[in-house]
């Protein structure tokens, strides 16, 4: 679902690095486990179950905004925005590009009139706005739908992709750069290592409201404001197949570790996953699934979810806004 900085953006939220070589069988069995667990069920259709513990950290969706152009009616346009965004039309407007194949523009404006998103939205304001984008598909749709309403408050918005957050950063906090979308974890813990340096811990948290002030917090003291925080969220999730969910009868994480977790029941995910905190070790510590097999495959990619839908796993990591979700 995203190119290849948005597949890093991702892993650095969580802790997941490039996939490496696990073994020869690309596999990996826990010494014991209790339990008969859930054997995978093939399908076409996957289901995210909801992570109700908050494993994940809040990648929410929100406009980063250099503080000198936050007037309130920009920042009202963004909310706008903010307001229509769930993790389920995220998924929508992220398949319109990359499965039916439309562009970022057409694909906004098409979600732009199906929600109302300029009512309200008085033309008031005037001069160029400059929004930055990173160098994904997600990204250039966010940044095409705040041009929609920065543009219905009278400003001459503009889209600029440039790549990378260590490149748009410092252009945002310079001002060359007005309104940047962004997802709330990632980028306090960014702010957060650039200050504090590298080993600083850990601001984000899965509690949306506390990683959004901390945000604020560091944020505005690099001469940052932001937008709401939208609920869509982007970020590692598990999913299984809908004959499983429906099989079984599991609609969380926490119905999954009740019914599930056992010697049948197998992980599917990048080599790292059973190192790394928010794959294997926090489904673990965080809900007590055990699982029988550990498969190695790709992050998010189409190896984990092949495996799922063919009957080789029964949970695999995903990305939660990923359009072929839809």
């Amino acid at each position: 679902m995203r190119a290849t900085l948005g597949l890093l953006l991702g892993l650095s939220a969580v802790g997941l690095a490039a996939c490496g070589e696990e073994g020869s069988s690309g596999t990996q069995a826990p010494a014991s486990v209790s339990g008969t667990g859930c054997a995978p069920v093939a399908g076409e259709k996957l289901v995210v179950l909801d992570d109700d513990k908050k494993l994940q950290n809040a990648d929410n969706i929100i406009a980063a905004i250099n503080t000198k152009a936050a007037d309130p009616a920009l920042v009202a346009a963004l909310d706008k925005v903010s307001d229509a965004l769930t993790t389920e039309k995220l998924v929508q407007l992220n398949k319109a590009v990359d499965v039916d194949r439309k562009t970022s523009k057409v694909a906004a404006e098409d979600f732009a009139k199906a929600e109302n998103l300029t009512a309200g939205i008085e033309k008031t304001k005037s001069g160029p706005i400059k929004i930055g984008a990173a160098d994904f598909s997600e990204s250039a749709t966010l940044g095409a739908l705040y041009e929609i309403v920065l543009d219905a408050a009278g400003y001459d918005a503009s889209v600029q992709t440039i790549g990378k957050r260590e490149v748009y950063y410092g252009q945002l906090t310079k001002g060359d750069l007005q309104v940047v979308p962004e997802y709330a974890a990632t980028l306090v813990d960014f702010i957060n290592g650039a200050v504090n340096g590298k080993d600083a811990k850990s601001l984000a948290s899965g509690d949306v409201d506390a990683t959004v002030t901390a945000l604020k917090d560091i944020g505005g003291k690099q001469g940052l404001s932001f937008s709401k925080a939208s609920k869509a969220f982007d970020g590692n999730a598990f999913a299984v197949t809908s004959e499983f969910a429906t099989k079984h009868g599991v609609k969380t994480l926490s119905d999954f570790a009740t019914k599930c977790s056992g010697k049948d029941t197998v992980l599917g995910g990048p080599a790292e996953c059973p190192q790394r905190p928010y794959c294997q070790p926090g489904l673990e510590k965080t809900y007590g699934i055990q699982f029988g097999k550990v498969l190695s495959l790709d992050a998010g990619g189409p190896q984990s979810k092949d495996a799922v839908k063919k009957g080789n796993a029964s949970l695999v990591l995903v990305f939660s806004s990923d359009g072929s979700l839809g």
